[in-house]
């Protein structure tokens, strides 16, 4: 009897070994993968070694990888009904770890990641009695060889909403949400082309790198939702004089000028996007301005209490 009482001793002392151990690791394993996060969410943990990659430069780490957003404001005249609006702008630059795959922002970093450089531009400004609140975000490779994994725009305003998204893949694909009943709801792919929202991160990674000449380009999504027209690539062409990035679209009746710093972070100073902007295709052509406010560095997701309403009034957004 006593001998079977110590073998269920030692069974019980057994189990509740590996117990202990198998708790004991998984708890290191889970606190490993929440410090790669907690510690500094935007700074990258893996770097394209793609042989074609631009090289990034001492300069360039030092400023992207600090743990800060680059925050620009705007003062924005947007041309909307055939008028100007007044309104404010917003150029949100940061690094993040991002998932290829799922195409989103990877929470914890390992071996799959890929580093970004995301781009959310903002614009608020208010059309007679109703606001239009526009975002566009752009998650673009630091390798600076390739598209944009990812591109997407909403505008908000009193009649309703639109969602627009293009995932690139194995081709371009398009994912579109609208309360206007010819855009409802629609999925398609495209051929892989440069789309326009892309070329605002490309510039700040290099400017030099800028594609010019005659382009197939796809407009900004921005562009698109507000002017209703399909979603494709148009012909196009690029010029980069100095300081100075161009863009002209024939068939659209478009152009879009970018003025950037031509000396490093290449932050941008002014842009300006000419269009017919009434709803007559005759009518004469508006000029919608940018022109900088203000520019801070910062960590933005963290600063989120009442007493950081302080930063508002810095870029001059209050």
């Amino acid at each position: 009897m006593m001998g079977i009482l110590k073998k269920i001793i030692k069974v019980n002392l057994l189990f509740w070994f590996v117990l202990g151990l198998f708790g004991l690791t998984h708890s290191c394993k889970k606190d490993a993968k929440n410090k790669v996060f907690t510690e500094n969410p935007s700074k990258p943990s893996v770097m394209s070694d793609s042989t074609n990659s631009t090289p990034l430069t001492q300069e360039f780490k030092r400023y992207w990888f600090a743990g800060e957003a680059e925050i620009s404001s705007y003062q924005l005249e947007q041309a909307r009904y055939g008028e100007l609006r007044q309104g404010k702008a917003v150029l949100v630059y940061v690094t993040e770890p991002f998932l290829p795959d799922k195409q989103v922002k990877a929470e914890h970093s390992d071996t799959s990641t890929m580093t970004v450089l995301k781009l959310n531009a903002t614009k608020t400004f208010n059309t007679g009695i109703y606001p239009y609140s526009i975002m566009q975000s752009t998650f673009y490779p630091l390798g600076n060889n390739a598209h944009a994994f990812k591109v997407s725009c909403s505008v908000q305003e009193w009649c309703g909403h639109v969602y627009t998204q293009i995932n690139n893949r194995d081709s371009l694909e398009v994912t579109s949400h609208s309360y206007f009943e010819n855009e409802a709801d629609e999925r398609f792919k495209l051929e892989k082309a440069i789309v326009e929202n892309e070329l605002w991160t490309k510039l700040r990674i290099d400017p030099n790198a800028l594609p010019t000449g005659a382009l197939d380009i796809i407009p900004a999504l921005e562009f698109n939702r507000l002017r209703h027209v399909p979603i494709k690539a148009y012909k196009a062409f690029a010029t980069l004089e100095k300081q100075v990035y161009t863009l002209e679209y024939p068939e659209l009746k478009r152009s879009l000028s970018i003025t950037f710093n031509p000396e490093f972070p290449h932050d941008i100073l002014k842009w300006e996007e000419t269009i017919k902007s009434g709803p007559d295709t005759n009518s004469t052509p508006l000029t919608t301005k940018a022109t900088k406010l203000k520019t801070i560095k910062s960590p933005y997701w963290q600063k989120n209490s009442n007493k950081d309403e302080v930063l508002r009034d810095t870029l001059q957004l209050n």
